[in-house]
């Protein structure tokens, strides 16, 4: 398990983490959420000891990570940017990681570079971005490390390259128990590769759930009711489970709720609607109304 407890991160008078606490367990595709400077390359940075935190706890399977060379051996860290091995081909990149993971897999280099075919004695510097992400994560993967950091790891790549690099990412997951932690601003994204995602904002966590738990669980709700010359408030409604948000325009109601469809049709039908349309929301949708409720700005998804 990777842990977080109490965390905290300073770059002068700028508080990046405050006080984090999370859990990440094994096997898991976990998603970082939030916009630029909310923390998600702060937290990568910790579990993959290139920060040190000022307060808290950075832990990988129970060990410190900071100057830990055996925790630090665990984690292969993919950075948004691959300037840094412009001046290696591919092969000396290999080798230069080689001599850090004792768990380098030959076997599994050669699979992957196969498949992509990528030159292997080609400076990286003259690749285009996408190939550059390509060998960074064909040499990640044959590290054969238990956890995998990916910061922005698809971000600027064309769709092609996307769908390549994501179908390298996953076949690991499936093919040992491999713990892949994605940071993105984009939710998208997320919601495709990842079981569970964490929203930052201003280095704190707003929420940190399983995506399935939202999938259904919230829905909008349009509705027409018999008493039309009632104007009726959210407070009328105090039987509609959880409500995140409620407005009118004219005689239509417009209502987000959680809770299953049963339930919020039984709470509406003292109300006699006319129309009772339930429409199931996005994840991303959710996210922005759950934001609401708790006073962020929407604009943590920009």
């Amino acid at each position: 398990m990777m842990k977080l407890e109490g965390a905290v991160k300073k770059f002068g008078n700028f508080t990046a983490l405050d006080g984090v606490d999370l859990s990440i367990p094994k096997g898991t595709a976990f998603g970082l959420l939030g916009s630029n400077g909310a923390g998600k390359s702060t937290i990568l940075r910790l579990f993959s000891g290139i920060y040190k935190q000022e307060a808290g706890t950075v832990l990988i399977d129970d060990e410190p990570v900071f100057d830990n060379v055996a925790a630090k051996q665990k984690v292969f860290f993919i950075n948004d940017e691959t300037i840094q091995f412009g001046g290696y081909t591919l092969l000396e990149l290999k080798k230069f990681y080689k001599q850090f993971y004792p768990s380098f897999s030959e076997e599994i280099f050669q699979k992957l570079q196969s498949a992509i075919q990528l030159p292997l004695n080609k400076k990286i510097s003259k690749f285009s971005k996408g190939m550059k992400r390509q060998a960074i994560v064909i040499v990640g993967l044959a590290c054969c490390t238990p956890y995998l950091l990916l910061d922005e790891a698809f971000d600027g790549l064309d769709p092609t390259m996307r769908i390549i690099v994501k179908k390298m990412v996953v076949d690991a997951m499936c093919e040992r128990e491999l713990t892949v932690v994605i940071s993105s601003h984009n939710l998208k994204e997320i919601n495709e590769m990842c079981d569970t995602a964490a929203l930052l904002h201003k280095g704190k966590i707003v929420f940190n759930r399983e995506l399935d738990s939202f999938k259904g669980s919230v829905h909008k709700i349009q509705a027409v009711f018999a008493d039309r010359e009632r104007v009726f408030t959210r407070e009328d409604f105090k039987d509609v489970p959880e409500i995140l948000h409620f407005s009118r325009t004219e005689s239509i109601y417009h209502i987000i709720a959680k809770g299953d469809e049963a339930t919020i049709r039984k709470a509406l039908a003292p109300y006699q609607p006319i129309v009772a349309d339930l429409i199931p929301l996005s994840l991303e949708e959710i996210f922005i109304y759950e934001l609401e409720v708790l006073g962020y700005d929407s604009k943590v998804f920009d």
